[in-house]
């Protein structure tokens, strides 16, 4: 029997309705559905659902980001027209299974035993042949044949003859019924555990996603829903020696909040780490406190294991900061301020002014592990987070070209850091990254302090030579000492006195006006050209580039550039010598050692100038608090998930693998005390197997036949 492809009939005077029932209930339309769900999963897997609506138009750009936004892209699984399309392919397979199953019930329950002995000869495998035995030993014999081969037989006596009808391979009748049945199955399984019901319960009780701050405890009853609530997946963040009961359901437009009918406790989160400092084991000490019983239960929660109470499991999804107290130290890059310290706890804020300038530091990260492929620092890019996996990368490794090469990884754990935002009085922040130890590159040490204007954007990183004491110190002494002019003077009168040719000491008064005016165009005092915005060129080496540009003609500015480099090395060296002097310290000694840190401090300081913040702040201490980040879930859907899963397997393996065959075997009574044989098989699909099967059915079955 072959299945219909085209929907019900129903008899109706409107056509339209005819068709539209025909059209839901027909094969063809389930997996056109079917087809368009996958495109629409595959497309929820590319686009990353629930990100700021910023990094969508950072991604595609203001225009393509509305109209995404528009059909929902950004929150596939949950949108309107995707839920739809899977209400329909659910009522569409529904129909298909309830047109069929009247007659895969009928056709399982047949023999076809009334089959007319002339029609066998119509069959593609069919065989007669004589058998000396009389009909009743030849029915017994084929009898306990079939029934030893698996067959199921139905016999029919007629006045003329006796006609088995036998079977096999029924499953592939029920496998049908359960691949059909697994997409019912696991479709309504993803309603019941989708937000369908969250936003059901908000739009018959009144509840609206809640836009605010503050604290949980504070929010309204009008965006909470209750612990009863039959479904539901949302996250819950618990800090060390902490306790929480309310998790938090993120929406396109707000967040809704869970009460749970426990609170968790956290006593302790266990990373531990290999030897590279990758981690290798979350793990989170819980006790779950319920609210009906005051029963205390302990547990563990570790990835893939979750923990389970009362209907609701508890997943290990991530990890974060619990509040770890930091100290700050700020350092300004400009004279007249002194270094002071900052005390603050990761997501709080505070207020920082300088210069006449208000701004909101905020607090963001603290990351004591920071895992560096220190093979690949030259590109600066930033630490690896530990909580990533970056699973592209690693299958990269393993694909591709034969002949491609592979840069060496060489992981290493280069200590703590900090990140911060500082805010203006516009609210425009910027983020910051900075490490809390000198890590080495290139062979020299260096203190990186990061920034980026985006989320999207990966961090610059301003490389700050270490001085003698393998601290930061002298970099800043001589950042601040460009900034001074009285600093700048005396270093441009020692470096004159001593590049000045003892024999022509009429250089002297040129020397000193092109050394003042390249330390003046490198500090930012001065500005490279009359007509030019100091905001292009604020300092550095971008207002020597500046300078020649456009004083310098095209011809000679590779001669004068080196002439110009020389001067500012030598009077940098000098700077630095007399910003030593007046902190009461040795001049530095001229050496490789020396070397290496002026030609990276200049390297340095011109970067400084693009630095978009007045103070530079650097970790001194902390105490870390962390915290757990678990998801919490009640999904009974997925008991029918689970059990879709089982019928797809055993529908899809009974329908390519068993095939149903039929066979007829007809006998009659030659009147000579023989048997005449007539047999025909008729299967689903003609395969060589099929044709060996009934090779040997013919065989055992014409046995001895003339």
């Amino acid at each position: 029997m072959s299945l219909p492809t085209t929907g019900l009939e129903v008899s109706s005077r409107s056509r339209a309705w005819r068709d539209a029932v025909e059209l839901l209930s027909s094969m063809r339309f389930a997996i056109s559905l079917l087809t368009v769900i996958c495109i629409a999963s595959v497309i929820g897997t590319v686009v990353k659902q629930h990100e700021p609506a910023n990094n969508y138009v950072n991604q595609f750009g203001p225009f393509w980001a509305q109209v995404f936004d528009a059909v929902g892209l950004y929150a596939v699984y949950s949108a309107w027209w995707f839920l739809l399309i899977l209400a329909f392919l659910v009522t569409s397979t529904s129909l298909c299974i309830a047109r069929n199953l009247p007659k895969i019930v009928a056709e399982l329950r047949a023999y076809k035993e009334h089959l007319r002995e002339q029609s066998l000869s119509a069959f593609h495998h069919k065989a007669q042949g004589m058998l000396p035995e009389g009909r009743d030993a030849a029915y017994e014999r084929i009898g306990k044949l079939l029934t030893g081969s698996g067959w199921k037989a139905k016999v029919q006596i007629r006045p003329h003859g006796t006609m088995i009808a036998a079977r096999k391979g029924m499953a592939n009748k029920v496998g049908y019924l359960a691949a059909h049945s697994s997409i019912v199955l696991i479709c309504l399984g993803g309603l019941f555990d989708g937000d369908l019901v969250v936003r059901a319960q908000m739009a018959l009780l009144g509840k609206t996603p809640f836009l605010g701050g503050g604290m949980l405890r504070d929010v309204p009853d009008s965006h909470r829903l209750s612990e009863r609530n039959p479904t539901f997946r949302a996250n819950l963040l618990v800090p060390e020696q902490g306790r929480a009961g309310t998790a938090i359901i993120s929406m396109s437009n707000g967040v809704v909040l869970q009460d749970l009918p426990f609170d968790i406790e956290l006593k302790k989160f266990i990373v531990d780490y290999y030897e590279t400092g990758m981690p290798k084991l979350f793990a989170s000490e819980i006790v779950i406190h319920d609210r009906d019983t005051g029963e205390a239960i302990p547990a563990t929660v570790k990835v893939n294991q979750p923990a389970f109470h009362r209907g609701v499991t508890i997943y290990q999804s991530s990890f974060d900061d619990g509040g770890s107290k930091l100290t700050l130290k700020a350092l300004p890059l400009k004279p007249g301020t002194e270094p002071f310290d900052i005390q603050g706890r990761v997501g709080e804020s505070t207020t920082l002014t300088s210069e006449a300038q208000q701004l909101t530091l905020e607090l963001s990260g603290l990351r004591v592990i920071n895992v560096e492929n220190m093979g690949a620092m030259n590109t600066g890019a930033a630490g690896t987070d530990v909580r990533k996996v970056d699973l592209v990368r690693s299958l990269e490794q393993h694909l591709g070209s034969g002949v491609k090469t592979q840069t060496t990884k060489t992981l290493q754990n280069v200590g703590p850091s900090v990140s911060y935002r500082l805010r203006d009085a516009a609210g425009q922040a910027r983020e910051f990254n900075n490490y809390m130890v000198p890590v080495e590159i290139d062979g020299q040490r260096v203190y990186l302090a990061g920034v980026r204007d985006t989320p999207n954007e990966n961090f610059r990183y301003l490389r700050i030579p270490v001085d003698d004491n393998d601290g930061i110190d002298g970099w800043l002494q001589l950042r601040r000492a460009l900034a001074d002019p009285a600093l700048r003077a005396e270093a441009v009168r020692r470096y004159v006195a001593k590049a000045t040719p003892a024999d022509r000491p009429e250089m002297g008064e040129q020397l000193t006006v092109t050394t003042q005016r390249v330390l003046g165009l490198f500090s930012g005092a001065e500005v490279p050209g009359a007509k030019d915005d100091a905001s292009q060129a604020p300092g550095g080496l971008m207002s020597l580039s500046r300078f020649l540009e456009t004083t310098v003609p095209e011809a000679e500015r590779a001669r004068i550039s080196e002439v110009l480099l020389r001067i500012l090395n030598g009077a940098l060296f000098e700077l630095h010598n007399a910003a030593r002097e007046k902190a009461g310290l040795k001049p530095a000694e001229p050496g490789d050692k020396t070397q290496a840190f002026m030609s990276l401090a200049v390297l340095s300081l011109s970067d400084s100038f693009l630095y978009p913040a007045p103070v530079l702040l650097q970790l001194s201490d902390f105490t870390q608090i962390q915290a757990s980040v678990f998801q919490v879930a009640r999904a009974p859907g997925k008991t029918l998930v689970y059990l879709g899963a089982v019928l797809l397997i055993i529908g899809v393996f009974a329908m390519l693998y068993v095939r149903e065959r039929r066979l007829w075997i007809w006998l009659q009574d030659d009147g000579q005390g023989g048997t005449r044989v007539s047999t025909a098989l008729s299967t689903t699909r003609r395969t060589l197997d099929a044709d060996a099967e009934f090779d040997r059915l013919k065989h055992d079955i014409l046995k001895d036949a003339a």
